[in-house]
């Protein structure tokens, strides 16, 4: 099974879309999926349901910053490429989807309650959201090779 098709499993297990990206990449980075499981869960539905960028994009910079982060103060070196990937993986995933904003990409404004409650009568986010999943994935794939 390849990586992006276990992110969307996990998502249908009921986590986040940040949630399902961070954890099906962290264990190879030395980050327990208990962990990646915790500090993910707030990025989910545009930032807690703030209407910001999309919790698998958020997720997958996550996983870019574990593998390339600047740990170092002096290091700027790790900190460009570290944002030159994660700025490769937002301009892709902006080209198949035309948004990175999860209220434009699930199509409800999920900080108001009564769009939150529509969203979920219709599952906009069990329909919609597998395919961005699958999207930040791959893409993720690409910035992860050396």
């Amino acid at each position: 099974m390849k990586r992006s098709d276990e992110a969307v499993a996990c998502f249908k297990k009921g986590f986040s879309c940040s949630q399902a990206v961070c954890s099906t990449y962290s264990r190879e980075l030395d980050l327990d999926e208990r962990t990646a499981l915790k500090i993910s869960c707030g990025l989910g539905g545009g930032l807690g349901h703030t209407n910001g960028t999309c919790g698998a994009l958020t997720g997958a910079a996550l996983v870019i910053g574990l593998k390339y982060g600047k740990v170092t103060a002096g290091d700027n070196a790790a900190k460009e490429t570290t944002y030159a990937k994660v700025n490769h993986l937002v301009d892709e995933f902006r080209k198949r989807n035309g948004s990175v904003a999860c209220t434009d990409l699930v199509g409800y404004n999920l900080s108001l309650p009564e769009e939150f409650a529509k969203a979920r009568e219709k599952k906009a986010a069990a329909t919609r959201c597998p395919k961005f999943i699958q999207d930040a994935a791959e893409i993720l794939e690409e910035c992860l090779k050396d």
